[in-house]
């Protein structure tokens, strides 16, 4: 069910599923009542009250929202992360090739944590950068963020014009394997993370070359696995 599984501060549990999990998104024509299934055999697996695992609805944007505040956890918010000011809901942020990024940091009131969805268009346009933002303006210190699978930077292949569009990104400049302009979206997102002063740890995998693993690229229409960060029971 996990792809890979790590320690966060403080008893928090973060980690990044593949397709034994199945798919856990609900927009891509799957059965929705099997989707819940499989979601809430989630929750089981990560220890927490069932139907509080919080969803957003994705959509390239740069927009953070707290949890805290929004509809019961059967409404999902429209945003492109997701923050927990005192790390009381578990978080999830699907994806595909994009990148999921989960995020951590020692508050007044325990933990806050973080789940960002960053795709070419939100690195652009600065989801990393305003999460982390979000995360101390919450009084977040010593932010740890994961980076899990997503598409690498020798397979992302993209337009020589979009190639130069994200030329003001360090490390974002790639080839693909066989010699094409690609993206490097990993290491995009983790230069622009340890340029704001969070640790970062780098989870493996590429979409595209790991059956394991959901990609759209590789088999659109397709499924969408999660990175998550909680606190167990």
């Amino acid at each position: 069910m996990f792809w890979w599984e790590g320690q966060g501060p403080a008893g928090f549990r973060v980690a990044f599923t593949d397709t034994a999990a199945g798919n856990l998104a609900l927009h891509v024509g799957d059965d929705p009542a099997e989707v819940r299934r499989r979601r809430s055999l989630l929750e089981q697996r990560m220890d927490v009250q069932p139907g509080s695992l919080r969803f957003m609805e994705q959509v390239h944007s740069a927009d953070v929202v707290p949890v805290q505040g929004l509809p019961l956890p059967g409404e999902v918010p429209v945003a492109d992360a997701l923050l927990s000011p005192d790390g009381s809901a578990p978080l999830a942020v699907m994806v595909a090739d994009c990148l999921p990024v989960v995020l951590a940091g020692t508050g007044p009131d325990g933990v806050v944590s973080a789940a960002a969805h960053a795709g070419r268009r939100g690195l652009l346009d600065g989801i990393l950068a305003n999460t982390v933002t979000a995360l101390r303006e919450a009084g977040a210190t010593g932010i740890q963020a994961w980076i899990g699978p997503g598409a690498c930077g020798k397979c992302y292949e993209v337009p020589e014009e979009m190639l130069g569009q994200a030329a003001h990104l360090p490390g974002a400049s790639s080839r693909t394997s066989w010699g094409t302009p690609a993206l490097d979206l990993p290491a995009a997102a983790q230069n622009q993370l340890l340029s704001l002063d969070a640790a970062v740890e780098m989870v493996p995998g590429c979409t595209l070359e790991e059956p394991r693993l959901f990609s759209h690229r590789r088999d659109a229409p397709t499924g969408r696995f999660a990175g998550l960060i909680w606190q167990p029971r």
